[in-house]
């Protein structure tokens, strides 16, 4: 029997409720709070500034550095407090998607620090993260191409399903659950992160990343209104 109906009810193509809030943290350059739901993740900017030691200094141009974490109740399992290797990969992988879009040549020598903290979490948390972040390098003013929007794509069974809980991703049934998080350039129609935790066909993973970049856009949709607004 294949995947006929998610969890909360929501359509298969259909995010979770998204909330938004800009300048969650007061003595950051730039901070967000972006939800999916109940996974709800803040990121708080500090930078450009110049980069110690020295001898790490690029005269070329800047560098990003994320720091992703879970906070140790965000998860019913009680997580141990500090950095995991998962929580060091999510790091860089964030790195890199946001290095895309930050114009970094434009401010030598220095860095830009990123922090993620996951306060609640039900999957999706990386994405989550991503979506904070992007927001809150656009509130601190420092140049960027354009915003990145991420979402997780599953594969549940044979069905392709946007913005995963935790209940689909431990999905046993059938073909299993396939983890498919992403981020998109929506405006240049650029992919800076693809992730695959879990098999899938080629013909699948298209499926998986239309329904993400269809996703994305809409995301996209709601950082810029949520950016306007607090510009006033």
């Amino acid at each position: 029997m294949s995947y006929t109906k998610r969890p909360d009810g929501r359509k298969f193509d259909e995010t979770r409720k998204i909330k938004i809030q800009l300048g969650v943290v007061p003595n950051a350059d730039g901070s967000a709070l972006f939800a999916f739901g109940d996974t709800i993740a803040i990121a708080a900017v500090y930078g450009p500034k110049p980069l110690h030691p020295q001898h790490l200094q690029d005269p070329s141009k800047g560098i990003v550095r994320c720091n992703y974490d879970m906070l140790s109740f965000s998860v019913s399992e009680r997580k141990r407090p500090g950095p995991s290797r998962r929580s060091s990969e999510i790091s860089k992988v964030t790195e890199w998607a946001l290095s895309n879009v930050i114009n970094l040549e434009e401010f030598p020598n220095t860095v830009v620090d990123v922090h993620i903290q996951v306060i609640q979490a039900n999957a999706s948390t990386r994405v989550a993260g991503i979506n904070a972040a992007s927001l809150a390098l656009a509130q601190a003013g420092v140049p960027m191409k354009e915003l990145v929007a991420a979402v997780s794509i599953g594969k549940i069974d044979d069905k392709i399903c946007v913005d995963l809980i935790k209940e689909e991703e431990d999905y046993e049934d059938g073909e299993g659950a396939t983890d498919i998080p992403m981020a998109f350039l929506p405006k240049s129609g650029e992919i800076v992160l693809i992730q695959l935790d879990g098999k899938t066909s080629p013909e699948k993973l298209r499926e998986a990343i239309e329904a993400g970049e269809k996703a994305c856009r809409e995301i996209a949709k709601k950082q810029e209104e949520a950016l306007k607004e607090a510009k006033g």
